[in-house]
């Protein structure tokens, strides 16, 4: 997540990053809202977010206000 960042993209949504390759991902519903990573990695990121929604949207209030997030624990499988 990135401060304040909610001009571009209004939805509460995360940013990842894979080898070089961007994707934006809503956290209510793990929607595509732009960019692409390869479709492992996009699932595991699904169901990371899936895992830890109610946490991510505590965090994005906290980002866009300017507030530092939470620190979140990575995948379980």
């Amino acid at each position: 997540m990135y401060y304040l960042d909610n001009r571009k993209h209004k939805l509460p949504h995360i940013h990842v990053k894979h080898q070089g390759d961007e994707v934006v991902v809503s956290i209510p519903d793990g929607s595509v809202l732009e960019g692409w990573i390869p479709g492992a990695k996009m699932r595991m990121v699904q169901v990371w977010i899936a895992q830890h929604e109610s946490e991510l949207m505590v965090d994005w209030h906290l980002s866009v206000c300017g507030e530092r997030p939470l620190k979140i624990e990575g995948l379980k499988l």
